[in-house]
């Protein structure tokens, strides 16, 4: 332990937000580094814990708490501390493939379940992480590794999203030849089309993919596996397949006027407009445009949140964002959401700080629900009908209440459905005759990852739904165990 008292004598510190009315102008990272001095001191605010649980990733009520590939984070914490950047990088990349992903888009469970989080503000052990990769990257420190050796043994993986590109990484470490099949005309799956270029830019999923090209992984795009290659190709030549694609059929909103025209999920929003960014900085206008409209945001995940950044930059006219819940306190309730569970806070995302700054004012809409939409005469919509509802639970199950009296009409010229995905798409689950669980994800145990299908293996939210990212590197990582033993009688694989 560097520094015992750290906890005591720094306080908790973050990645600064540019300023919004600055960053709303441009697709740049919309936060800014901390001094190399200001991490160490963060690394230093990590408590000498007798039983540290930062590491340990857990579910508890349905949510993460925890690391779930278990980094070693006290470790890097305190080599952090003690300027020994090179070492902590290597205790990052022991547990996990891709830190600088994990270091900006996932929602650190671990802070939640930082013993230092029990009476103080947690470590900003997220921070301290991106910081470690970063600085490996600028010092050249993360190089191509290749095997020593190939075992003759093939394996495609089906998806290029995190689950995959851990999954791809493992497997070719072990010294197999995987081949990475991705639909899309780009690598990276949703971190690439699923998270905009201001929270996470492209070339930072290359310059991983890139790497991972160097050691021996070959990635093959615009190539849907059941269409262009078939299953019957795909047995011939691999000896192994692992499916990774996600879930990425979005939920739908089963009210009248759903299909009006200008109401569109969240994700074909996102997608198209990376696509379009990434191609030709949006002069081909081949996305979905918010300029000069009223956009109405249904859903209060990050994805919707996603949407509001993106909106933004299209210079929209308003922007509401309606969250069917309550707002939250400021405070955790420590009878009901006690440490180390998630803390069910009210936050203010980078979204919602660009929005207000953008309108003047918080573009949330509390315990609302959309009851219909209205169109006009071309079919396009131009209102959302919605009424005030109360939310509770009896006995486990859920119950919403409409609350008489507060009914409200919302001028809108564009609709983003951002309620989350309910699944992963059935085709190539069909055509491979792989089962699947009542709520249609691909049924593979945890732990073991196999299909009914020899051979076939599932990880990620195709095997466990909608999840964060930092659960699809677990799944992947131990998928490509189970596939390696599979292949080979044995494993070193961890």
């Amino acid at each position: 332990m560097g520094k015992q008292t750290g906890f005591m004598e720094y306080d908790r510190q973050t990645r600064p937000g540019r300023n919004p009315q600055e960053r709303i102008q441009d697709w740049n990272d919309y936060t800014a580094p901390l001094t190399e001095e200001d991490v160490k001191e963060q690394g230093a605010r990590c408590m000498d814990c007798g039983v540290p649980t930062c590491h340990t990733g857990i579910e508890i009520e349905g949510v993460t708490s925890g690391c779930p590939v278990n980094h070693l984070i006290p470790e890097w914490n305190d080599l952090v501390y003690e300027g020994k950047w090179k070492e902590a990088l290597a205790r990052e990349h022991l547990m996990n493939n891709f830190p600088e992903f994990t270091g900006i888009a996932c929602p650190a469970p671990c802070e939640s379940a930082c013993v230092l989080g029990i009476n103080e503000p947690a470590v900003a052990i997220r921070t301290v992480e991106r910081s470690i990769i970063e600085r490996g990257f600028e010092e050249g420190w993360v190089v191509p590794n290749p095997p020593q050796m190939r075992t003759g043994k093939r394996v495609a993986v089906v998806g290029s999203g995190p689950a995959g590109l851990a999954t791809a990484d493992q497997l070719n470490k072990a010294g197999h030849s995987v081949t990475v099949f991705e639909r899309d005309k780009r690598v990276g799956g949703l971190l690439t089309y699923g998270i905009p270029e201001m929270k996470l830019s492209y070339d930072i999923v290359m310059r991983r993919v890139s790497i991972l090209e160097q050691e021996g992984i070959e990635f093959v795009t615009n190539t849907e596996v059941g269409k262009d290659i078939t299953i019957e190709a795909l047995k011939l030549e691999f000896d192994a397949t692992i499916l990774c694609g996600g879930a990425t059929l979005h939920r739908e909103m089963e009210v009248e006027g759903s299909n009006l025209k200008g109401i569109h999920p969240a994700m074909d929003f996102l997608h198209a407009n990376v696509e379009s960014l990434l191609d030709s900085n949006l002069e081909d206008g081949n996305y979905i445009s918010a300029a000069d409209k009223d956009v109405i945001v249904i859903g209060g995940g990050d994805t919707g949140t996603d949407c509001l950044a993106t909106s933004i930059r299209h210079n929209c006219k308003s922007l509401t964002q309606f969250d069917i819940y309550e707002k939250k306190n400021l405070l955790r309730d420590e009878e009901s959401n006690p440490w180390p569970q998630y803390p069910k806070i009210h936050r203010v995302e980078y979204g919602h700080a660009e929005a207000e700054a953008h309108q003047g004012e918080d573009p949330r809409a509390y315990a609302v629900q959309t009851t219909r939409f209205v169109g006009d005469e071309n079919g396009h919509v131009k209102e959302v009908h919605t009424i005030k509802v109360k939310t509770r639970y009896e006995h486990g199950k859920k119950i919403r209440e409409e609350i008489p009296g507060s009914e409200e009409v919302w001028p809108a010229d564009l609709v983003l459905i951002a309620i989350g995905f309910k699944g992963p798409d059935q085709d190539l689950i069909n055509e491979l005759n792989v089962e699947t669980t009542r709520s249609s994800t691909v049924k593979a145990t945890y732990g073991e990852f196999n299909t009914n299908v020899e051979g076939v293996f599932a990880a990620g939210d195709m095997r466990r739904g909608q999840s964060l990212i930092v659960w699809a590197i677990n799944e992947g990582r131990a998928a490509a165990r189970e596939c390696d033993l599979y292949l080979m009688g044995e494993t070193m694989l961890p």
